[in-house]
């Protein structure tokens, strides 16, 4: 496995996708019973675990953090170690299902509203046949309702857990309860269940290409406006780090 960048304190793999997705396929093939976490992490995420001091254990003790965001990856060309590509939570999801549809791999999707958990388990089934979706819940549940949710992931086994919680309520379901989940890999996906089902557009490719997703994002979505208020302080906090990196 490749050295990792330390991003703002955050330990980031240098994998790209294919590499990541080689990672997975060891880790559900090999025998050992341990839980594999793997977040995708964001310039939200990174500014949180400074805040947090959880979410900053919580990432800490993660076995994978993959650069999901532009600004991650500009981050690293601050630092002169330019990150090959990002490794976005649904980019990363897509992948795995493509995998999974070779290979005969299992998921557990948990998160998204009810009509959108089952369209998006449906629409999984129909491209990726061979992927077997072994349970469903959405992510509108209480305390009592939580336990029973664990003991079904619990008792179906499943290779991959999605997480569709939103960061960093999916790191903190993981992290809870990764002792009792009983599945190869867990991964938190943002709202990747909203676009595999339809109800949230993916950014067009050259939107992508150009490193401004999130502007696309923010005129689809108005109300992430306040959400996108972290990036020019993360810019900022990771430029820094970077300069006084230089300088020394």
């Amino acid at each position: 496995m490749k050295e990792n960048m330390k991003i703002l304190d955050v330990d980031f793999s240098t994998m790209n996708m294919n590499e990541t997705v080689e990672v997975v396929a060891r880790e559900i093939n090999n025998n050992d019973n341990r839980l594999f976490h793997i977040i995708t992490g964001n310039p939200e995420i990174v500014l949180s675990s400074q805040k947090d001091k959880e979410v900053k254990n919580i990432i800490n003790q993660c076995d994978l953090v993959t650069a999901d965001g532009v600004g991650i990856v500009l981050a690293s060309k601050w630092k002169g170690k330019p990150l090959e590509e990002r490794v976005t939570g649904y980019d990363l999801f897509i992948e795995l299902l493509k995998r999974g549809n070779e290979e005969g791999w299992s998921f557990y999707l948990l998160g998204a509203d009810e009509q959108t958990s089952r369209t998006a388990a449906e629409n999984i089934s129909k491209q990726y046949p061979n992927v077997k979706i072994l349970g469903r819940h959405n992510g509108y549940f209480n305390s009592i309702e939580e336990e029973k949710i664990v003991l079904d992931i619990q008792n179906k086994k499943a290779d991959i857990l999605v997480v569709a919680l939103g960061a960093p309520r999916a790191e903190r379901f993981i992290y809870k309860y990764k002792d009792n989940l009983n599945a190869k890999i867990a991964i938190g996906v943002g709202g990747s269940l909203d676009v595999i089902a339809g109800k949230v557009k993916r950014s067009p490719d050259i939107w992508i290409k150009l490193n401004i997703e999130w502007l696309y994002r923010l005129i689809c979505q108005p109300s992430r406006w306040r959400r996108q208020l972290v990036l020019p302080v993360f810019a900022y906090k990771a430029y820094m780090e970077a300069f006084r990196e230089r300088r020394r």
